[in-house]
């Protein structure tokens, strides 16, 4: 039985060696191709390990960047999207004049995309998310992703006005009405192409009326009718203007 232990461990160590070597006389070209046969199985681990060894082996190769750029696609394949984002980001930096720097920036977006939690949580990921997009857009203006990479930083954006909106929300509950238009205001100014700029101007019109402050809730019930002439509130806002006037 020791023997045959023995015997099963010395088999296991030449197959190993054996894996090993499968690599060592291989051209960069074609450890690339061995490489991506594995990523191509979506066997992400062995395609890692395949991808970085060529990476080390051959930096100056003419698979380096390509190489680099699958390293980063496994990790993101994987859900390991942090990891992703650092190599993707590593390409852009290292080889900038690679083909695969647009598809690396939007994928390093795309990462942070994928890191962005629900809106009540800490939104950093998010705001990289926007930041790299939006750094997608600026360089490669007239890329065929330029659409998705718009729709994704609106979709974002809404996120972080509904994290804004809730906060107003709560210290409206709480009878803070100056807190409460506070956050409309942010939302208004900072997040006005969102879903939640007119929900939050109208929640402000109501906020000042709360105060008596019914000059400035004129001022702001013009500007609304002004700015979303067809909103669902629109009759509700004119008929509290002509109370008001």
């Amino acid at each position: 039985m020791k023997n045959f232990f023995l015997l099963f461990l010395v088999a296991i160590t030449l197959i190993g060696c054996s894996s090993t070597r499968t690599t060592v006389n291989l051209s960069p070209e074609e450890h690339f191709k061995y490489a991506m046969e594995l990523y191509n199985d979506e066997d992400y681990i062995e395609a890692i390990q395949e991808f970085q060894s060529i990476n080390l082996q051959y930096p100056a190769s003419t698979v380096a960047d390509d190489a680099q750029y699958y390293l980063a696609e496994s990790h993101y394949k994987k859900g390991e999207y942090i990891l992703g984002a650092y190599e993707f980001s590593r390409l852009i930096k290292d080889i900038p004049a690679s083909d695969f720097v647009p598809k690396a920036q939007f994928m390093l977006a795309e990462s942070y995309y994928q890191l962005s939690p629900n809106y009540q949580l800490d939104q950093k990921y998010t705001a990289k998310a926007i930041e790299e997009f939006q750094a997608f857009i600026d360089f490669f203006p007239t890329d065929a992703k330029v659409p998705e990479a718009e729709q994704k930083i609106s979709e974002l954006n809404d996120k972080l006005a509904r994290k804004v909106y809730n906060t107003a929300k709560i210290y409206e509950r709480m009878e803070d009405i100056n807190a409460a238009i506070y956050y409309y205001n942010l939302i208004i100014e900072t997040y006005h192409d969102s879903k939640y700029a007119p929900i939050a101007m109208y929640e402000k019109i109501k906020a000042l009326t709360i105060k008596n402050d019914n000059k400035s809730a004129l001022k702001e019930i013009f500007t609304f009718i002004e700015r979303y002439p067809g909103d669902p509130n629109i009759s509700e806002i004119k008929k509290l203007q002509e109370s008001l006037q």
